[in-house]
């Protein structure tokens, strides 16, 4: 019996293996919004290039320590942080490699003064 042959470039269909699922979809999205606070982003990034205590990452964010509380627990039950005890005192990191490319990719792609960064030259 004859292979089928390789959908041709631009086929709506030549990506539908690969394509996200409903699911896939819905669980981006929902990461995408937890991080969509800049003070949980500020956060987030914090944690992926160190490990700090709530009351540190309050000062450096500016915020209460109950509000970092709040944003530090809805990132660790969404797996983007984790956290670990040391005596009377929990320290937040990132651990994910998948989170830490993301944080480092979007950062990348954002100038210090909020505009696009441009892109990199192309290596020949």
């Amino acid at each position: 019996m004859p292979k089928n042959p390789e959908p041709p470039p631009g086929d709506p269909t030549a990506d539908a293996a690969t394509e996200p699922t409903t699911v896939q979809l819905s669980a981006a999205a929902a990461t995408f919004a937890l991080l969509s606070s800049p003070p949980r982003l500020h956060l987030v990034w914090l944690c992926a290039h160190g490990s700090y205590d709530v009351g540190t990452l309050a000062q450096r964010v500016g915020v209460s320590i109950a509000t970092v509380s709040q944003h530090l627990t809805k990132l660790r039950l969404a797996g983007v942080l984790t956290a670990r005890r040391e005596g009377r005192h929990h320290f937040y990191a990132v651990d994910d490699p998948h989170v830490l490319t993301l944080v480092d990719q979007i950062f990348e792609h954002i100038a210090p003064d909020g505009s696009l960064a441009p892109d990199p030259p192309l290596r020949r």
